[in-house]
């Protein structure tokens, strides 16, 4: 890397003028979303608040807590401490209420939430990488992070139909694959544990990445500690992406042969 920050070599910037079918991709990073980067807990909860109260018919007293989980599981455990008796309907219509309360709040998002600092040049920077395709893997239905993403200038750097969403009722590391061969369907290329990388702030995150098939970065930008998450097996933490230049260089150590055999 030069005096400047700019990546050299394997972190070299792709020529512009070449499209992404000619570009050889041969790296997936996927981010967690929500304190990894960024915080919109209160327009969230506005949602689930209004979604609840759409399907029962009664206003929200608990909400469950996210602790990392996806929406498909917060939605169950929030009727279930409300007192309502799930039943098979309540998920796909709950979804879909969140879905159109969500939507209805994004004006919202960039005046009562955050991007986490550095989330914006973090992004950017890693998408320098030579053969680097970027999507999430989320808890948050798709149609929500996307939302989230674009109040926020953020969408430009991920792809997200190869990305992992609340709605699809997997575990995170299951969903961890389907991403990695999504990627695979859309860019030709084999993902696996050493050429994909998941970026998150919690011990779940980790336990997607060990479980799945992935290199781990933690983040100690949300619930869990940079001990915690070493602890969880992260295999690089960092404090948050205020440094461009560390999360890149974090995202090649994990995703080149030579680098990983070392590690």
């Amino acid at each position: 890397m030069d005096t400047a920050g700019t990546p050299r070599g394997p972190y070299a910037e792709h020529d512009p003028h070449r499209t992404p079918t000619e570009a050889a991709i041969n790296r997936l990073v996927l981010w967690n979303i929500d304190l990894t980067l960024v915080d919109v807990a209160i327009v969230t909860r506005d949602a689930y608040a209004d979604a609840f109260r759409m399907v029962t018919g009664r206003p929200l007293v608990k909400l469950a807590p996210a602790l990392g989980r996806p929406d498909s599981e917060i939605v169950f455990e929030t009727l279930a401490v409300n007192g309502i008796a799930v039943e098979d309907h309540h998920l796909p219509r709950f979804l879909d209420a969140l879905a159109v309360c969500f939507a209805e709040r994004r004006g919202r998002l960039a005046k009562e939430g955050r991007a986490l600092p550095g989330a914006k040049d973090a992004l950017k920077a890693v998408s320098r990488l030579d053969g680097v395709v970027q999507s999430v893997l989320t808890g948050t239905i798709k149609s929500n992070a996307v939302h989230k993403l674009k109040a926020f200038g953020l969408d430009k750097w991920i792809d997200v139909e190869v990305g992992g969403y609340g709605e699809e009722v997997y575990p995170k590391a299951t969903l961890l694959q389907v991403a990695q061969g999504r990627a695979k369907a859309r860019h030709g290329a084999v993902f696996t544990a050493g050429n994909t990388v998941l970026i998150g702030d919690s011990t779940r995150d980790v336990q997607a990445a060990t479980i799945g098939g992935a290199a781990m970065i933690g983040v100690a930008s949300g619930r869990s500690t940079a001990a915690e998450l070493r602890e969880a097996g992260a295999d690089i933490v960092l404090s948050d992406l205020s440094n461009p230049s560390e999360v890149v260089a974090a995202v090649a150590r994990l995703t080149t042969p030579a680098d990983r055999t070392a590690h």
